[in-house]
């Protein structure tokens, strides 16, 4: 009994205390996501299909610039774990160095995706709301790509709530810029979806500039902050960081195309698809962050037992890592399904799009163990810096499985968008097992 307590302690005590904090922050982006959608929705239905097109298309763009961030992960964990912190304010430097440029090059494809948006073959009443919609988003990149840096710098160093009160209180502005300017209130202008697009580059300004002044201000932060500005950017170590979070961002990328570019095949089956399509992309949103979140503890936990060469520890963390994201998604899924009749409802008064979702939210539910599988084995690979294998993987499972196989359900079989969603069980679950398989297989080379 007492080594099963002990072991509890240490594994899963560890990864519940870490992951906690990051779940809890990723929970407050799924209820901002809530209440966009909710506000928008009953602003108008067309201004609830428009910001499903730009939010899915513009999600792919977010989640590629956090996955680049996240190579800075391993390095800070490693370092923590070897005690070697004088050199992590260096590494946040370079990093954030690689991550602006990043956030140029990302700038530079949104403004030429805005400019052809009309292109895609969407409903072209909706082409109006969309366009300010992006502009505003578009804007906002480099503050999104500045606060990422230093989210991964407070992960990497186990210190998880700080993030999570950042982006707590980052969401609650824009909650409440929501109700001034989608509506009209406190004597601002009723600016409605575009509104909701100032309000989220605003909370993006604030989130940044926040993270910059607890670490250059705060004093627990003090000798980090002294290292950032001993620290000189070196094309070497930018190129490492690069290295590191590109594969991952690449990884990320491709997962989020599977959903990003399926929202082009919902287009095409017209407005109150792609209004049934933001509705359960917003409630999937609740899954893959309290997922994602916890498997995230996994890689910070992975990389300080990498450090110091434990892999003994990496492998137990990564086993227990498992059991935990996997046991978390399968209890979520349990109220999605009892709310699956109800839950449009709580944007939109359609019922064609509350039908609609009833059923789609069958495959949402289908593909949470092949999920909770790939979050956990992906972010242990990014905590030992085994990330290269993770491009083929994604490239594979989430171009040539996921989206040939959402065209022919969906589009050329006639299922319409539950065809769509019926390809992700399948796509998700085939990266998991993959990345498991590589996985085991680096890991018996460290043990040898």
């Amino acid at each position: 009994m007492a080594l099963t307590y002990s072991r509890f302690r240490t594994r899963y005590g560890a990864l519940v205390s870490l992951g906690l904090p990051i779940v809890v922050g990723q929970i407050g982006n799924v209820v901002l996501g809530f209440a966009d959608t909710l506000m928008v929705g009953h602003h108008s239905m067309q201004e609830l299909a428009a910001a499903s097109f730009v939010n899915t298309m513009f999600t792919l763009v977010v989640l590629f610039a956090t996955g680049f961030s996240y190579g800075l992960t391993p390095v800070v964990g490693g370092l923590f774990g070897r005690g070697e912190t004088g050199r992590i304010g260096g590494a946040v430097k370079n990093s954030l160095a690689a991550n602006m440029a990043l956030s140029a090059v990302l700038v530079a494809v949104c403004v030429v995706f805005c400019l052809n948006i009309h292109r895609f073959g969407q409903p072209e009443e909706l082409l109006p709301l969309m366009r300010p919609y992006l502009w505003v988003n578009i804007a906002s990149l480099p503050f999104l790509c500045c606060f990422n840096t230093f989210k991964q710098f407070f992960d990497g160093i186990t210190d998880t709530k700080t993030p999570m009160f950042v982006i707590i209180s980052g969401n609650l502005l824009n909650i409440f810029g929501n109700w001034v300017l989608i509506y009209g209130e406190l004597g601002a202008p009723e600016l409605g979806l575009f509104g909701a697009g100032l309000s989220t580059a605003f909370s993006r300004v604030v989130m940044a500039v926040a993270c910059v002044l607890l670490f250059f201000r705060y004093r627990r932060y003090r000798g980090f902050s002294a290292g950032y500005a001993a620290g000189r950017v070196s094309r070497g170590e930018v190129r490492r960081l690069a290295g590191l979070g590109f594969p991952v961002a690449l990884q990320m990328g491709m997962e989020t195309a599977a959903f990003s570019l399926s929202a082009i095949f919902v287009g095409w089956l017209g407005t109150t698809a792609l209004a049934a399509h933001q509705v359960t992309i917003t409630v999937s949103q609740l899954l893959y962050m309290v997922n994602s979140g916890m498997a995230a503890a996994v890689a910070v936990r992975v990389s300080y037992f990498a450090g110091q060469k434990d892999w003994a520890s990496v492998r137990d963390t990564t086993a227990c890592g498992l059991r935990l994201v996997l046991s978390i998604a399968l209890a979520l899924a349990v109220p999605v399904f009892l709310v699956r009749n109800v839950v449009s409802l709580w944007f939109t008064d359609s019922l064609e799009v509350c039908a609609l979702v009833s059923v789609t939210v069958y495959p949402l539910i289908a593909y949470q163990i092949g999920d909770a599988v790939q979050y956990t084995f992906a972010n242990a690979l990014r905590g030992i810096e085994c990330v290269r294998p993770m491009i083929w993987i994604a490239f594979f499972s989430y171009f040539v499985v996921s989206l040939p196989l959402g065209w022919l359900l969906g589009i050329h079989l006639g299922y319409g968008l539950v065809g769509v969603w019926s390809a992700f069980p399948v796509c998700l679950t085939t990266a998991g097992l993959l990345y498991f398989w590589c996985f085991r297989r680096r890991l018996r080379e460290f043990l040898k």
